[in-house]
């Protein structure tokens, strides 16, 4: 077995570090008092969509590029590490939901304009508990459905044209995002990089997606490995940053990277960065070949890599000193991402309850009994 990345994937993965490299500029958000709606967040979406980001994993019948997983990561990877500020998360998790959960004529309709950038998308899962499908009640009508009640932390609602909306059961409502009844307001979200929305709804108009049932088991595996690929990637990010200004910062007569206290650091960080990456390159593959322990290697990938993440950014701040506690530094927008990466879909300490419950229910003792 070749446990190594491709040409092809090494080309992808340095096309995207240029692009963004050259696109993305975070001294926009290095004054106190910056939001996400000074991080040029629309400007750089248009040049993604002309690059077909968004069409990257879906399936080529709905125009999109049909790409595998590990293609994917080569993608969100870069997307971390330079922190790019941008609804990809948002149209990825819509897009997915309905790839999953709409009928052959729905995806067929939505799809495609995901894919080519037309139209914009998110998914609304969770109330203000985090508690998947809950917060929203849908009322049967003529020829669709209403929606009353809030969803909390939705990714991109702002940018988006369409929400998909979580009900209870598993079940899935397509809503336009300008229709009457929607009402879409910035969370204070303390990572600036990302746009996340609470979304009140009051008798929204909405139609249902047709299928139902293990959607979101099959969303949220492919959502945790987004997160643990920004994370793994924000690691490699943060520990060549380390790195450089240890190399730098001189004290008693040395680069402060000659001290053994900050060699330990970075030797930590170092093994962490490897092990991330490892993680989510293995569901990256899991997920592109469907293989049965594809849901355990996502959940691992990001219990494992949101953790190393707030630990990296943790080390950095101290290695930098008091100024790496300052406005003007980008350490802090790292920092943040960490924080809100490990709690966004769940703690780590979720995924790690779920790993449990998947070895529990996959022990060959007990599927004998």
């Amino acid at each position: 077995m070749n446990f190594s990345l491709d040409e092809d994937h090494i080309a992808l993965r340095d096309a995207a570090a240029s692009f963004l490299d050259k696109e993305v500029d975070l001294s926009l958000l290095l004054t106190h008092g910056r939001t996400v709606q000074d991080s040029n967040y629309d400007g750089l979406w248009k040049k993604i969509v002309e690059l077909g980001w968004p069409g990257i994993v879906i399936p080529e019948a709905f125009g999109g590029l049909g790409m595998d997983y590990i293609d994917l990561v080569m993608i969100i990877g870069e997307m971390g590490r330079t922190l790019a500020p941008a609804p990809l998360f948002g149209t990825l998790a819509g897009a997915w939901a309905i790839e999953r959960a709409g009928s052959a004529a729905q995806k067929a309709d939505i799809l495609p304009l995901i894919a080519s950038g037309e139209r914009q998308v998110c998914l609304a899962i969770a109330d203000a508990s985090g508690a998947p499908g809950e917060g929203v009640k849908a009322t049967p009508t003529n020829g669709g459905y209403t929606l009353t009640g809030e969803k909390s932390y939705v990714v991109d609602a702002d940018c988006a044209d369409q929400i998909v909306v979580m009900g209870q059961d598993d079940t899935y409502y397509l809503v336009d995002r300008h229709a009457d009844g929607v009402d879409v307001s910035l969370l204070p979200w303390r990572d600036i990089t990302r746009q996340v929305c609470s979304v009140r709804f009051d008798d929204a108009p909405a139609e249902r997606l047709e299928q139902s049932g293990n959607v979101w088991p099959w969303v949220k595996d492919r959502l945790y490995l987004l997160l643990a690929a920004e994370s793994a990637a924000g690691i490699a990010a943060v520990l060549a940053d380390t790195v450089g200004y240890a190399n730098e910062r001189v004290a008693f007569g040395r680069p402060i990277g000659a001290f053994q206290s900050i060699k330990h650091q970075l030797a930590e960080i170092a093994a962490q960065s490897e092990c991330a990456t490892a993680g989510v390159q293995y569901a990256a593959w899991a997920l592109s070949v469907v293989d049965a322990k594809a849901p355990l290697a996502a959940a691992m990938a990001q219990a494992y890599a949101s953790e190393a993440y707030k630990t990296a950014t943790h080390r950095n701040i101290q290695v930098y000193g008091a100024i790496g506690f300052t406005w003007e530094m980008k350490n802090h927008l790292y920092y943040k991402r960490a924080r809100a990466n490990s709690e966004l879909l769940g703690a780590p300490r979720q995924q790690r309850e779920e790993i449990v419950l998947w070895l529990e229910t996959d022990r060959p003792d007990k599927a004998a009994a």
